[in-house]
């Protein structure tokens, strides 16, 4: 029997999002299930109940009478004590969670005897769980949004002009925290134009920060920042003393500062502290990111944009429902890739496997028993190292047998090898033709010329060759057109013989589908970096 899936409109203030969209819930049919949708649920993300009708869901007419169908729950925001009274006991939730921050929450959910599945606390270092990785796709929107609220909040154009009236420079933009929304942020932020700058603890993200447009700053300082699992760790004092001073500076320089600092678990860090806002030029904005964990500027009012000494410091906590239609799409097919791999029957029945690392991640409550923290994920085994050989460790033993496998070859072996190598090219210098002796003497530089190019070069690297491939595969075609020509390889009637002919025909066809297919192909790659 396959079971319900059921969508409640969220309750949370300032809360737009939906957990299903329509065109998800086309796909979830497919597999198997049911789906129910509370009346109104997609009204503030601009999706009607028609157009859930329409995608063959169920309309119900308010929260009690949906969840008393329901088998699975997928929601947004964490239910609160009153939709929790109305899950009924063995209900799936799938849902924002963050159970390291509510333990009491926890504990109701595990009371009412339910299975809760957190899609904050997917195992994110695993690559098969970025389908389902709804925290990058919401800190994308959020990163996004930021940078569209300091616009409009800014007084002046983010891309520098030259009018009639005079020179206007462009934004100076400052971002705290290149994870995944502050990447975002500085994407944007480029692309609207400004000079972008960007700082985290983690040295490794400076080269996805300079390939959005911005530029790195550097802490002058040595430490490791990262923490795991995409997220900073807490940093020594000596880094935070070093860290505070590069951010006055950059404050007393940036029209607009974007913090985007968050540790798992733990408070925001306080970055932008009340000297740096009374440093920064009047007009400026500060978008606090962290605003809902008590934010990262010490005057942040969460929820709201307040105005202290000159700087407009933005501390909205509902960034992503301000583009509810886009983050429900993307939320929803999140919840969909898990559905996908809890429903591998295609039958409408899950099955929440705890020997599946991903899941066994996500699940923070089995059946009223709380599974939080889940142990360690199993990731792939370190490649072995290559032991040092018998030669390096030990001399060599003398023997008058020849050698063993896995030995070098002997001087003997060697001047063997060579005779007979030498013999083959008499043999061919003595008795084949002199025109055939020039072509193999050609044929051999060409075999090693290739090796040279292709073959020893790494895999990687194979593709971006192409192009260099193409100029030798252009050799080619022109040593097939001089066979075709009529005085070489000619038969008697002066035309070349029929096998000569074919072979040149058959290059020439060869090559042209290498030579057509490596160009588009590299028009194809270098396509993906133009805008």
């Amino acid at each position: 029997m396959s079971l319900t899936i059921a969508v409640p409109r969220e309750i949370y203030a300032g809360e737009k999002r939906v957990a299903a969209v329509p065109e998800v819930v086309e796909k979830l049919l497919k597999l198997g299930f049911a789906v129910d949708v509370e009346s109104g649920a997609g009204a503030a993300a601009n999706f009607s109940d028609e157009s859930y009708q329409a995608a063959g869901a169920r309309i119900a007419g308010d929260a009690a009478e949906l969840m008393d169908g329901a088998d699975i729950v997928f929601k947004v925001r964490a239910p609160t004590p009153e939709e929790i009274s109305l899950l009924k006991p063995g209900t799936t939730l799938v849902s924002f969670i963050w159970p390291a921050q509510n333990p009491e929450l926890m504990q109701a959910l595990a009371n009412r005897r339910l299975t809760v599945l957190a899609i904050d606390s997917l195992p994110r270092q695993l690559s098969r769980a970025q389908k389902m990785d709804a925290l990058t796709s919401m800190a994308s929107i959020s990163g996004y949004r930021a940078v569209i609220e300091a616009a409009n909040a800014f007084g002046r154009f983010f891309n520098g002009q030259i009018t009639a009236a005079g020179k206007i420079p462009p934004a100076k933009v400052f971002v705290a925290g290149a994870g995944v929304a502050g990447l975002a942020a500085i994407g944007t932020a480029a692309n609207l134009g400004a000079i972008v700058r960007a700082n985290d603890t983690r040295a490794e993200v400076a080269d996805q920060v300079v390939s959005l447009g911005g530029e790195f700053v550097k802490v002058d300082y040595e430490e490791e920042g990262s923490g795991g699992g995409g997220y900073a760790k807490v940093m020594s004092e000596g880094f935070q003393q070093a860290q505070r001073e590069m951010y006055a500076k950059q404050a007393r320089e940036a029209d607009i500062i974007i913090t985007t600092a968050l540790i798992p678990g733990k408070p925001a860090p306080k970055l932008i502290t009340v000297e740096m806002v009374q440093s920064m030029k009047p007009g400026s904005v500060i978008v606090d990111m962290a605003g809902e964990q008590g934010g990262n500027c010490e005057l942040t009012v969460p929820g709201e944009a307040v105005v202290r000494h000159g700087v407009t410091i933005i501390g909205y906590t509902d960034l992503v429902s301000r583009l509810a239609k886009q983050a429900s799409t993307l939320y929803s097919t999140n919840l969909l890739r898990v559905t996908e791999e809890l429903c591998k029957t295609k039958d409408g029945v899950i099955n929440v496997n705890m020997d599946d690392d991903a899941i066994r991640g996500l699940t923070v409550i089995k059946e009223g028993s709380i599974t939080w923290p889940p142990p360690p994920p199993k990731l792939p085994a370190a490649p072995p190292q290559a032991k040092p050989t018998a030669a390096a460790a030990t001399p060599a033993k003398k023997s008058g047998h020849g050698h063993g496998a896995g030995e070098p070859a002997s001087a003997k072996s060697l001047a063997l090898m060579f005779g007979v190598g030498a013999l083959l090219f008499w043999l061919v210098g003595a008795y084949a033709p002199a025109s055939f002796l020039s072509h193999f003497t050609v044929f051999v530089l060409a075999c090693f010329v290739g090796y040279m190019v292709v073959w020893n070069v790494t895999p990687a690297l194979h593709t971006p060759l192409m192009s260099v491939t193409n100029a030798i595969s252009s050799i080619i075609a022109i040593g097939a057109l001089v066979q075709v020509a009529p005085p070489l390889g000619a038969g008697a009637d002066g035309r070349p013989g029929t096998l000569i002919l074919g072979l040149a025909v058959a290059a020439l066809t060869l090559t042209a589908i290498n030579m057509f297919g490596g160009f588009a192909v590299t028009r194809r790659m270098l396509a993906m970096f133009r805008k």
